[in-house]
């Protein structure tokens, strides 16, 4: 078998643009894949016609040797915008290598160690009284984990003017309401879009009574270890990082130096399920459990699910938020759409990654420009979304 062609297909599908991968072969089976660099598609698109050029005429069943090509066969090696496009290059060929063989990706990982995943769910609600009412209505549902957004998520047609510390203060005191009224079995987190200086980030989680959090996502960007050093120094709430991370290489020294809590793995960035893979056995032997980074398409949670499947060491799936979920109907594009049913996503046994794609209905979709929305500081100065 020997692959025939590559397509990228960056398309507005529901309320994102989603870059969709085919791989093609010679005896008739094809797989695809997705990258997760949002606002910047078009950059991974030229990236895989370049991975194309040197792909076809290969074996599309040594996963491992092309993500060694792919990865090496540049000088400057690595980088967000390489590893999306070779991660949805190398889930496209673990769902032809599945299907080949009839079997689930899963299979092929080590079979499945557990028959559904548990998931979370967020709120996008501001944080104030309609956000407690929701989450309350979560738990109520069933939910075991819920996640609060980082409050104000700002708008891309507009510049949104936010007060970090006003923020601070309004989201500590939702936080601590919160918990007193939804008890403490439940696990909370929040996700601060790494949008904190250190010493932010230590003021909020100070006004936080012990046990309020069960875990911080990104309070600041990875970057420099020395600065989640510090921050480590200064709170004992445990962190959920990774999902900036494009490698095993960036995830290493988070894991090793016990900085991260929570690997935040995401299947479309760092490198595919080839690589997705080694970040998770490198977690376990530092008894970090996975809890994967997933905003995407359907392939994304298709693939990110055979990787939940087999390893030993998960915590909770990622899912939309609700309000941006009731808005998707995907089914003119896709067939066997993972979907949550009782707070979990069933473990499936279609071959591959079990996602068909309508690639007709896909191609006639248009790609639109988007940017994530920009926050500034009441000074003028811009800060991180």
């Amino acid at each position: 078998m020997k692959i025939t062609d590559i397509k990228a297909y960056p398309v507005w599908v529901g309320h994102r643009n989603l870059c969709l991968v085919k791989v093609e072969t010679d005896e008739g089976l094809h797989g695809w894949g997705e990258s997760g660099l949002s606002s910047r598609e078009k950059a991974v698109v030229g990236a895989i016609d370049h991975f194309r050029e040197f792909l076809i005429g290969k074996n599309p069943t040594r996963i491992g040797a092309i993500w060694q090509e792919v990865y090496r066969g540049q000088y400057f090696e690595g980088g967000r915008v390489l590893t999306a496009a070779l991660s949805a290059i190398d889930i496209a060929l673990w769902d032809i290598a599945g299907k080949a063989l009839d079997v689930p990706v899963h299979r092929l990982l080590g079979g499945k160690q557990r028959d559904r995943v548990d998931c979370f769910v967020t709120s996008i609600k501001p944080h104030d009284a309609t956000m407690i009412e929701e989450v309350k209505s979560f738990v109520a549902d069933g939910w075991k984990t819920v996640r609060l957004a980082a409050g104000d998520l700002g708008s891309s047609d507009r510049t949104t003017v936010i007060d970090i510390r006003k923020s601070i203060a309004d989201t500590a005191a939702a936080l601590r309401e919160l918990r007193q009224e939804v008890g403490e079995t439940v696990a909370l987190g929040i996700d601060l879009h790494h949008r904190l200086s250190v010493a932010e980030a230590a003021s909020f989680c100070q006004k936080l009574p012990p046990a309020t959090l069960d875990f911080l996502e990104e309070p600041i960007r990875y970057q420099s270890l020395e600065a989640y050093r510090t921050l480590r120094q200064m709170t004992d709430i445990p962190f959920a990082i990774g999902e900036e991370c494009s490698d095993k290489w960036q995830f290493t020294p988070l894991i090793a130096s016990g900085l991260t809590n929570f690997a935040r793995i995401d299947v479309c960035n760092v490198g595919g399920l080839t690589e997705a893979m080694k970040v998770a056995a490198f977690a376990e032997a530092h008894y970090i459990d996975v809890m994967p980074h997933d905003p995407l398409g359907p392939i994304c949670t298709a693939a990110t699910l055979q990787m939940a499947a087999a390893i030993p060491n998960f915590f909770s799936h990622e899912i939309a938020p609700y309000e941006l979920r009731d808005k998707e109907d995907l089914s003119r594009y896709f067939e066997h759409v993972p979907s949550v049913e009782q707070c979990t996503y069933a473990i499936g046994d279609r071959p591959g990654h079990g996602v068909l794609v309508n690639e007709e209905a896909v191609a006639a979709c248009s790609f639109k420009y988007w940017e994530a929305p920009r926050m500034q500081k009441p000074d003028g100065s811009y800060t991180n979304w």
